[in-house]
């Protein structure tokens, strides 16, 4: 398994400070000791509406310079939508993200089934608005249309990723998507060697070992990319210890995650993502250097829960 690093995490949008440029971020993920990276394939990053033939080439040149992977190109879709035109859209963003994968020499396009969108407040982004928002849309349409929509979009969509030998990459995201099941369910109804699983650990409905392991095993083969996330801390015996998600809650349980990845055979990516306001102790918005701090205690962490996976806790 290889440790890489998603845009997301400097998109500007998380901490008072600048968006790092597609190329600042090729060079900080390099200098922390990435082995690869994810593009987010939206603004101000990698929205295929803004990356002309050049700017294609650019990236790739960036890439090799710096030896890097580019793992995965991420969409930030929502199928879900009962309005046609909604879909249609969605799906068209979906095909240029797709040929962008292509054109930058990624295998992957990570995918959810529907998304509903991040805003700005005060400078910061929110999950908030946009999750109410999705929730009060359209009262009348029930939970299996939508699903049934996302599965028709889907069936679309890996067509045109067969069509450039792209590997799309569902995964198990709310709010459409309620656990690592229903992203299976999906998977195995669209039915197209070119629809694959993304099971990230922070979204399993369930952290004690078994549960953890159980997801991977049903997942199996069908994963291709991963995600890790969170906060920590320097304790006093210089060692990181994983903050919980939220009060009360357990940490994301990635030593078990990681050892039933190695059970399935599993050879990908696990990429780093901070997706919330960077705040300091007084629930103040906090600068780039936050997020530098903790994408630093990021590959850290994981560099050492993949090593004791595999040899035992030292």
């Amino acid at each position: 398994m290889k440790i890489g690093l998603y845009s997301i995490t400097y998109l500007g949008v998380w901490y008072r400070g600048e968006t790092l440029s597609i190329r600042e971020f090729i060079a900080r993920a390099r200098q922390f000791g990435f082995e690869g990276i994810e593009l987010g394939g939206k603004r101000p990053h990698a929205n295929p509406l803004d990356l002309d033939e050049r700017a294609r080439d650019q990236i790739r040149e960036d890439l090799d310079r710096y030896g890097l992977d580019l793992m995965s190109v991420a969409s930030y879709n929502d199928f879900s939508s009962p309005v046609p035109e909604h879909r249609e859209c969605q799906v068209l963003m979906a095909r240029e993200q797709i040929r962008l994968a292509k054109d930058l020499r990624s295998r992957i396009v990570r995918l959810f089934a529907a998304w509903p969108g991040v805003t700005i407040q005060e400078g910061l982004g929110t999950y908030d608005v946009a999750r109410s928002a999705y929730e009060r849309a359209f009262p009348g349409v029930s939970r299996l249309e939508r699903w049934n929509f996302v599965k028709g979009c889907l069936k679309e969509v890996a067509r045109y990723a067969e069509e450039d030998g792209i590997i799309l990459a569902l995964q198990n995201h709310v709010p459409l998507i309620r656990h690592h099941r229903d992203m299976l369910d999906l998977v195995r109804e669209v039915d197209s060697p070119h629809l694959k699983a993304c099971l990230d650990a922070p979204l399993l409905t369930r952290q004690d070992d078994a549960s953890v392991r159980q997801a991977v095993l049903e997942t199996g083969t069908l994963q291709v990319h991963s995600h890790f996330g969170g906060e920590w801390k320097r304790m006093a015996d210089g060692g990181l210890e994983l903050q919980p998600r939220t009060f009360g809650e357990p940490p994301t349980n990635y030593p078990a995650f990681v050892r039933a990845l190695l059970e399935i055979g599993y050879e990908g990516y696990l990429c780093y993502e901070f997706c919330h306001p960077a705040l300091n102790e007084r629930h103040e918005p906090a600068g780039i250097e936050r997020v530098d701090e903790q994408v630093q205690f990021a590959i850290e962490y994981m560099r050492k829960v993949l090593s004791e996976a595999v040899s035992g806790p030292r």
